[in-house]
């Protein structure tokens, strides 16, 4: 039976959403060991983990960017070096990383292949759309970040026949949509007040605020705010008529996915993010720079106009994932991919 390393990157949601599709289906093709580093996403892990690192977490601001103070006192390179070296991926078949540096790494030190299978390897792709100025330390971080001997990625469109379509949660591609009204908000590179100062200026308008800076659920003015919650943030984006959210991946596909309005704001600083905007904005989406009260005619103007950007995600990540195992790993997986 195929032994499998998978290295997940925990500094954000998206790589732990993502997770929660293809864990479950890598298990269907051999024995799954789950390595985590990192530690800024908000979402529960329902897996066991067998190898849990501290690995290097990036740490926003309260007004849109990057804390790089924060993020180096976060870091320790000695100790990533350690995990670096303890974990023995030559005992598996096949070590699969989602831009996972302690997994990449540890396979470039051992001289073992390491397939990357993350949003980060489609960003890079010669095809994918990118912001005109350069960005060298951007670069720098996407291509040595969590290097890799083959890498597969997901985007918001097929750049290239190793890009894919975006993984969408079982949640969402088995519910019905519907639209109650409310605006649906998510910027983690924001702080909770900074957002409710500029947002309750838009009075007609019912924002339902997802932070991390709350515990409890309240109200305030035509804002309601809310803690971290995969289950109610799922269930909202269902019942929404827009959402208004950081350029990250996993959250605007499923938004495009529902046919919901959106409109993003890329982290400042956030080489990442300023891709997908780009991408985003050639689709069709509004993309604001930062949020302040000057940007509020251009909310404004967003929230009255239809917006209609159609996508085709099909489901078809147990088949890739089965092509990927198949041609990767020299023992042979439990089952053989159909339709590829």
């Amino acid at each position: 039976m195929i032994k499998i390393l998978y290295g997940i990157q925990g500094t954000g949601n998206g790589h732990i959403s993502r997770a929660l599709v293809i864990i479950p289906l890598l298990k269907k093709l051999g024995t799954v060991d789950v390595l985590l580093s990192g530690t800024q996403s908000e979402l529960k892990i329902p897996f066991d983990i067998e190898y849990l690192c501290k690995g290097l977490s990036i740490v926003a601001n309260k007004n849109g960017g990057i804390n790089l103070l924060e993020t180096y006192k976060k870091s320790s390179l000695k100790q990533l070096y350690a995990d670096i070296k303890k974990i023995p991926v030559a005992d598996y078949d096949l070590v699969i990383s989602d831009f996972e540096p302690v997994t990449a790494w540890a396979c470039k030190l051992h001289k073992k292949d390491c397939i990357g299978l993350s949003h980060q390897a489609a960003v890079m792709h010669k095809n994918a759309p990118k912001p005109k100025y350069k960005d060298l330390i951007g670069t720098l971080i996407l291509n040595q970040y969590a290097p890799v001997t083959m890498a597969y990625g997901f985007h918001f469109q097929n750049y290239a026949n190793n890009i894919y379509t975006p993984v969408i949660s079982n949640a969402i591609l088995e519910c019905t949509p519907t639209n109650d009204g409310t605006v649906v908000v998510y910027l983690p590179a924001y702080d909770a007040q900074n957002i409710i100062k500029v947002l309750k200026l838009i009075k007609q308008t019912k924002w339902v605020v997802f932070t991390k800076n709350c515990t409890k659920k309240y109200a305030e003015a035509n804002l309601e705010i809310n803690p971290i919650s995969t289950l109610k943030f799922t269930q909202a984006l269902i019942n929404c008529d827009g959402v208004l959210t950081g350029a990250g991946f996993e959250t605007p596909a499923e938004v495009l996915y529902l046919k919901k309005k959106l409109m993003v704001i890329p982290m400042k600083g956030q080489f990442e993010q300023q891709c997908n905007a780009v991408c985003l904005n050639k689709l069709g989406v509004p993309v604001l720079k930062k949020l302040n009260k000057k940007q509020l005619p251009k909310i404004e103007a967003w929230l009255n106009t239809a917006q209609h950007i159609k996508v085709d995600y099909p489901n078809d990540i147990e088949n890739i994932l089965t092509t990927i195992v198949k041609k990767h790993s020299n023992a042979k997986p439990l089952i053989v991919a159909h339709n590829v």
